[in-house]
């Protein structure tokens, strides 16, 4: 009796793939090391927010600043955005029509442009009320985070845009369906990181 295959869950090669599935293994394990170290300069972000959080140097206050309506709206887009982007998993393993992964992906890449959208008009209407980064060591540390995360989810918005064209270009073929699955973690974990900066930093913020 045969042992069973092990295999990544999101991997669907096929038949005639150019790479091994033991490569592909190896590709999509070197992504998730990149993923936790990327999670470790979060988690360093975090300790330095919760550090300095009281440092307002008489200046601007948490609760003076941050609004959890919006918050919590781009919240709402970013988990839409995970479940759009697992349905464009679901069309690319499936081997769905073509324009049924463009459309969810299309979706994908509306939904963090709307986000990048709300958290740059959060930063305008708090630096027009002098909340600025050089102002205190909460709001430091406050930019540096958030900063950081809105960074990510515009590079994944661009890495989104490239996948497009490499899928026009070259098809599914097996390094395409690797490298979407590579975006889809990276795009998963945004999601998680901003769901702890509303919890830390906008709903702890609110009642201070």
């Amino acid at each position: 009796m045969s042992e069973p295959e092990l295999a990544h869950a999101g991997l669907n090669l096929g038949p005639s793939a150019e790479l091994t599935r033991d490569g592909a293994e190896n590709a999509i394990f070197g992504f998730w090391i990149f993923l936790m170290s990327d999670a470790v300069i979060f988690a360093l972000l975090f300790a330095t927010y919760g550090t300095m959080v009281a440092g307002t140097a008489g200046g601007p206050t948490p609760a003076s600043e941050f609004k959890l309506l919006p918050a919590f709206v781009e919240t709402l887009l970013l988990l839409t955005s995970s479940a759009t982007f697992g349905r464009a998993s679901i069309a690319m393993k499936y081997a769905e029509p073509r324009r049924t992964l463009f459309g969810w992906l299309g979706a994908t890449l509306g939904l963090g442009l709307t986000f990048l959208a709300l958290e740059a008009n959060d930063y305008a209407t708090m630096v027009a009320h002098g909340a600025v980064p050089s102002r205190s060591g909460f709001l430091s540390a406050f930019y540096a985070l958030t900063g950081l995360h809105g960074l990510h989810v515009a590079v994944a918005c661009f890495w989104l845009v490239v996948m497009v064209g490499q899928v026009l270009a070259y098809g599914l073929d097996a390094r395409v369906k690797i490298n979407l699955l590579r975006l889809g973690l990276f795009w998963h974990l945004l999601d998680i990181v901003w769901i702890a900066i509303f919890s830390v930093v906008y709903l702890q913020g609110a009642i201070r």
